[in-house]
């Protein structure tokens, strides 16, 4: 981006691990809390943009988003009102569920307030704390919208999870275990819905992230930037590469292109 751009710049979309926090030191950096304000005050809208629902966003301290891109963007919100809710359709669920019984996997099931699994192994629980359902009522479940499903698996399973499902697909995130989200949906249609509903263009979005599901926000955005410790699919597809997560890099950046 060059520096007389970045007076066009009105919104800024942040993935948040490895991208806003460092996923070792699990903490936000005081020059990221730093750079979130100065941003904010040159009138830049905020946007997060993760994978987590809406029940697991992070808070930062003296920090106000504008507005969230949760479970990938399948369910996009402000403090005031959903702006596109996009979850897994019903007969696809409840496809995933048999399909994953039949090969032993439990699945997890994720709704705007949370959600719960019908059992755990170890794949699925080496990352991420599952919450098992003691009943685990799937038709009180279906009663509820699923954004998100997580199941503990590898890529050869991926077959036999989405057999005979259309309306899901599987984003991985790790050789043992995967999120499953709406196949029409990922985080560059979550963008393009907030920059409808903000009424601006793709030139004045910027947007940083460093995994593989933050590719399609990248090349949403007018200037897409990957960071240092981003796959190497991801700095392909980016405008520009900015400094590793650990070594603040989305700050040094904005100092040098002007956005702070």
């Amino acid at each position: 981006m060059k520096k007389d751009s970045a007076k066009d710049i009105k919104i800024a979309f942040f993935d948040v691990d490895g991208t806003l926090v460092d996923m070792k030191k699990k903490v936000i950096t005081p020059a990221m809390i730093e750079t979130l304000k100065h941003l904010k005050e040159n009138g830049i809208i905020l946007c997060m943009a993760t994978g987590r629902g809406p029940y697991l966003v992070p808070s930062f301290p003296g920090i106000d988003f504008d507005v969230f891109l949760s479970y990938n963007a399948s369910y996009c919100y402000t403090k005031d009102e959903v702006i596109f809710s996009n979850p897994i359709p019903k007969e696809d669920v409840k496809a995933i569920v048999e399909n994953a019984s039949e090969i032993h996997r439990p699945v997890f099931l994720a709704g705007v307030e949370g959600g719960g699994a019908n059992g755990c192994d170890k794949d699925l629980a080496a990352k991420s704390k599952v919450n098992v359902l003691d009943n685990f009522d799937f038709e009180k479940l279906m009663d509820k919208k699923v954004y998100q499903m997580m199941v503990g698996c590898y890529k050869e399973e991926y077959a036999d999870i989405l057999r005979d499902v259309d309306g899901a697909r599987i984003t991985a995130w790790w050789t043992r275990a995967a999120d499953i989200t709406p196949a029409n949906g990922n985080k560059g249609v979550g963008v393009r819905k907030i920059l409808d509903y903000y009424h601006l263009d793709k030139e004045n979005a910027i947007a940083f992230g460093d995994g593989t599901n933050d590719i399609e926000m990248l090349e949403a955005v007018g200037t897409g930037v990957a960071m240092g410790n981003a796959t190497d699919d991801v700095k392909a597809v980016a405008d520009a590469i900015c400094g590793h997560v650990a070594e603040d890099g989305i700050y040094h950046y904005c100092k040098e292109q002007g956005l702070i």
